[in-house]
Order: structure tokens, then C-alpha cells, then sequence
């Protein structure tokens, strides 16, 4: 039995626009449905052009795997490495990439993490970028001489909160969320933030 023919391109459709909607199909009906056929109808190609990009459906997924991982554990541990005069001005960096549309994808983040109780291959990526992110704030603590252990518990009660939040699927509006900001600051820091730095913050959101 031949192979699939990939002599001749038939659409203009790149890797990552098949990325991207394998992403929105996984996000919306589960890994089950990340089919070469389902994402081919969605971009309006052809099956054969998927092979331009991947070996097979299997490939497909694991590319997709490492774009998550690449992103979601990638832009958290940017800004939890960002440099700041203070603790609170780095959490407020922190917290840029959880607030902006751009920023950390949580949809496609639970996405995974709902993938993951099928495939225990997933489940350990998931475990390793957990462990990444939380050592990205443990470090981000201990850079303003929080102690090896406090860093570290401050650091999980910093993230579980974040993940949990969105978990929750809390729908409170950006102005609410904005009026909790110097609380929030408090309760993680122990420090209560500079009204410069609640409002650095407020137009990097703007």
C-alpha cells in the first residue's frame, strides 16, 4: 500500500495553522476529536497537505503537545523571570500574563490537563511543566530573600490559586479583579504594593 501523496501542495495552510486548529478542537470537544479530517474541514484543505507538516496523527498530537507546553509553561516562567525592583512589582508581572487575552491560554490548559487522564505520556509532560512553573516563582521569591521554604510555599499557594481560580471558572469582571490586586499583592507577598506599581499595572493591561 502506497503512502500518502505529498508531491503537490494543495492549500496554503502552514504547520501552524494546523496547530492552531487542532488547539480550538481540542479545547472544544476533547483530544478524541483531533482528527486530520475534522481539522482539514476546518481549515476548508485538503487531508494530503497535513503531511506536509506531519508524519501521522500521532506526530500531530505530540507537535501539539510541545506548542502547549512551549507557550502556556513557557510565557509563565517568562514573566515570572522578568526583572523588578520589588516582589510585588514582579508579581504584578506575574500576573500581566494571566490577565492579557495573549497571554497563558487556561482554556487550552485544562484542555490538556482533561487529556492527560487518558494518556499517562501526557500526564507526566503535564507533572513536568507543573514542577517548571512552580520553580519559576519559587526562584522569583528567593530573589527578594524570602527563605528557601517560605519561597517555596508561597510559590504553590501563589499557583494552585491561579489555577484553581480559573478551575472555578469565576467570571468576575477586570475591574473587580483590579479593586482585589493590592489585596491579592498582600496576601502572597506578606508586602503591600506602591500605588506606581498598582498603576504600572494597570496601563499594561489597558
Amino acid at each position: 500500500m502506497s503512502g500518502p501523496d505529498i508531491s503537490l501542495p494543495q492549500t496554503k495552510a502552514t504547520r501552524e495553522d494546523w496547530l492552531r486548529a487542532a488547539m480550538d478542537i481540542l479545547v472544544s470537544n476533547g483530544v478524541q476529536d483531533v482528527k486530520i479530517m475534522k481539522i482539514g474541514a476546518a481549515l476548508g484543505v485538503s487531508r494530503s497537505s497535513f503531511y506536509w507538516y506531519f508524519k501521522s496523527r500521532e506526530d500531530l498530537l505530540d507537535q501539539l503537545l510541545a506548542e502547549w507546553e512551549r507557550t502556556n509553561t513557557g510565557i509563565l516562567i517568562h514573566h515570572a523571570n522578568l526583572p523588578a525592583a520589588t516582589i510585588t512589582e514582579a508579581l504584578c508581572n506575574f500576573f500581566i500574563c494571566v490577565v492579557r487575552p495573549e497571554g497563558f491560554n487556561y482554556q487550552l490548559d485544562f484542555a490538556v490537563r482533561e487529556w492527560s487522564r487518558r494518556d499517562p505520556a501526557v500526564r507526566a509532560v503535564i507533572d513536568r511543566s507543573d514542577t517548571a512553573r512552580t520553580d519559576a516563582l519559587r526562584d522569583m521569591f528567593a530573589r527578594y530573600e524570602y527563605s528557601p521554604a517560605e519561597a517555596d510555599i508561597r510559590a504553590r499557594v501563589l499557583y494552585y490559586q491561579q489555577i484553581g481560580y480559573y478551575a472555578l471558572e469565576l467570571s468576575e469582571s477586570l475591574d473587580i479583579r483590579l479593586s482585589r490586586l493590592p489585596g491579592y499583592l498582600l496576601a502572597f507577598t506578606g508586602q503591600s504594593a506602591t500605588t506606581a506599581e498598582i498603576e504600572a499595572f494597570r496601563k499594561a493591561i489597558a
